[in-house]
């Protein structure tokens, strides 16, 4: 089993060292996941100020 990672500035949530969205560092510490399947309807996407489908970390160290 692969561990998941999420990006410590976006959030997205991946099994690569770098995040492929922003192409910044990703972390092993992370808690909480919210999934975005239309980003333009989404209210929590907007909130989040998310403009991607995916899934996200609410929380990342």
């Amino acid at each position: 089993m692969k561990i998941m990672k999420a990006c410590k500035h976006c959030g997205f949530i991946t099994e690569e060292d770098t995040c492929p969205l922003c192409g910044n560092q990703t972390s092993k510490d992370w808690q909480g996941y919210v999934i975005i399947l239309d980003h333009s309807k989404s209210e929590i996407a907007k909130r989040m100020g998310l403009n991607v489908n995916g899934k996200f970390a609410l929380r990342v160290r």
